[in-house]
């Protein structure tokens, strides 16, 4: 009986250090009672966590310990993003981005999902925190063809009205489509035309021109975009946030998948929980078939699927 105890032990103090976050009622409860001995033998028993040396002594491997850390501090950063002004926390998640080599689909995100008062409170916060604009860290710091993008998307402010020109809709969407068509010819992240169009127009003028661009060219903009990531991104992010949104999730749950993907899970749930979580959840479940609260208590682990699940559940 003692040492079938045992075995559960070990696998439970296994499953904890193993997971999307870590399990620490387990870790609590299993290490707290253990002697040295046990320790010993759950060492011995984990290659996969512990190599032995030439002198016969057992350690860590130091990119186990990495990961672990990084385990640990996933329900933290949780919650000091929840707990963050929306707008501290977008200038963070910003500056982040800028000086610490997040992807830049993030800014996208920020200055696309959000409304022109919300983004101009996030330029206000990096203002005020970092003493800098957002516009000139991103001219500054941005290199490559995005630059443009980027800075045209963060500066931008956007008519929000019920306003909307059909033809300017349709004449831009025959410039986007001409562009694309070219795109051979010169990058088309570097067309001015279309990142004046996607920067500066309202979300529904953008929504009606999209709709003109798959009436006359049979596809809709994003697919007909899929060798420019950049570009389609800020078309998702702009004409649907909860596809776009529910696609970065799923891609954050999946397994083998980089850190900063893998991060997209916290950053999602806590910055939509009280926007538009229960529309991503909708399609999150359409598109995958499953319902995203159980995919997140699949792939997390303790506190942190815990707050997750929390975060996503109050939208029900």
């Amino acid at each position: 009986m003692a040492h079938s105890l045992a075995i559960e032990e070990f696998e439970a103090l296994t499953r904890a250090f193993s997971g999307f976050g870590v399990d620490e009622k387990s870790i609590v409860t299993v290490l707290s009672k253990w002697h040295p001995e046990q320790r010993k033998s759950f060492r011995k028993s984990c290659p996969q966590f512990f190599k032995e040396d030439d002198r016969f002594f057992e350690r860590w491997e130091d990119y186990h310990i990495n990961i672990l850390e990084r385990e640990f501090a996933r329900f933290k950063k949780a919650t000091i993003l929840c707990t963050l002004h929306p707008s501290e926390r977008d200038a963070r998640l910003a500056y982040e981005v800028i000086h610490k080599g997040q992807p830049s689909g993030i800014l996208i995100e920020i200055a696309c999902t959000r409304s022109s008062e919300e983004l101009l409170g996030a330029r206000r916060a990096y203002h005020s925190l970092f003493n800098h604009s957002i516009e000139e860290d991103v001219a500054y710091h941005a290199s490559g063809a995005n630059r443009s993008l980027l800075v045209a998307l963060v500066s931008s402010y956007r008519y929000e009205g019920t306003w909307v020109n059909a033809e300017i809709a349709r004449s831009e969407a025959k410039t986007l489509g001409k562009a694309i068509k070219e795109a051979s010819k010169k990058k088309l992240i570097e067309n001015e035309d279309v990142v004046r169009i996607l920067s500066t127009r309202s979300k529904l003028q953008l929504k009606v021109t999209f709709d003109e661009y798959e009436e006359m060219f049979g596809e809709a903009i994003d697919k007909d975009l899929e060798d420019e990531l950049s570009l389609q991104e800020t078309v998702q992010c702009l004409s649907s946030p909860p596809k776009y949104f529910s696609k970065t999730l799923d891609m954050a749950l999946k397994g083998g998948v980089s850190e900063s993907t893998k991060e997209a899970l916290t950053r999602v749930i806590v910055t939509r929980a009280d926007i538009d979580m229960k529309e991503i959840k909708e399609e999150y479940q359409k598109v995958y078939g499953v319902p995203l609260a159980f995919k997140i208590e699949e792939a997390t682990c303790g506190n942190y699927r815990d707050f997750l699940l929390a975060l996503a559940g109050r939208s029900n």
